[in-house]
């Protein structure tokens, strides 16, 4: 379970300071949670505050009872936590059997890894031995990187719009891996999107606008609020970032 209390985060300016989160109260303990709402409301903010790569102005973060507020990035990868970037960061001299297995924490079997690509839609026999560089296409590295954290089995694990900068056909088979995880992982999974593809699998909703929690709830009971006649989310995507 992870518990966010009085959450709030801040920047300076070269005129004044900004708040971007609000005194954010929540507790997710549900299997899989979706953070969804408009451009420029907070949740990445959100979700790199609960990976250490930001720390809040105050608040207080717990863990299964532990508090991590104060956790680092490594620690909080120690503790459990895994975190996905919107733009998946490059390895260069790693190739993609390397980097699986150093998630996993273990040195992986050939068959193992392959079953695993295998599951994030790419070719085992091409990618194994591939090197993490320039050479791979945005989607290729974000499945390479869903792969990553798919091998770590991680208590928590982080999909910062998993979503962006991807091809239909890599999106559709995104939709599969993550209904997958659902199935099978056994840790919490959390998902910053606005998909509603996404946000369908999800067991919990929560909106964030404007830097605060504004709703949450069941799928059931939060989607009827976010789709319009027509059926678009216009409630996501009201303002620019």
């Amino acid at each position: 379970m992870l518990e966010l209390r009085n959450i709030s985060y801040e920047v300076e300016d070269e005129q004044a300071s900004r708040e971007i989160l609000k005194d954010v109260n929540l507790t997710i303990r549900d299997h899989f949670v979706a953070i969804t709402g408009p451009n420029g409301g907070g949740k990445s903010t959100l979700a790199k505050i609960i990976a250490g790569i930001l720390m809040p102005t105050s608040g207080q973060i717990l863990l299964d009872g532990e508090d991590i507020t104060n956790f680092g990035i490594t620690e909080r990868a120690k503790a459990g936590i895994s975190y996905a970037f919107q733009q998946p960061v490059h390895f260069k001299g790693l190739t993609v059997k390397d980097l699986v297995s150093l998630a996993a924490g273990r040195a992986m079997t050939v068959p193992e890894i392959c079953e695993i690509l295998s599951e994030v839609g790419l070719c085992a026999k091409e990618y194994i031995d591939r090197e993490i560089n320039s050479s791979l296409s945005g989607g290729e590295l974000k499945r390479i990187e869903i792969a990553m954290i798919t091998a770590r089995s991680a208590r928590l694990s982080i999909f910062d719009e998993p979503e962006a900068g991807i091809d239909l056909w890599s999106f559709n088979s995104l939709i599969h891996v993550f209904e997958k995880m659902r199935k099978e992982i056994n840790g919490m999974i959390l998902i910053i999107s606005h998909q509603e593809r996404i946000l369908n699998i999800a067991d919990r909703i929560v909106l964030i606008a404007d830097g605060v929690v504004s709703a949450e709830g069941t799928r059931e009971e939060i989607m009827p609020k976010l789709l319009n006649t027509e059926g678009t989310c216009s409630a996501l995507t009201d303002k620019a970032k």
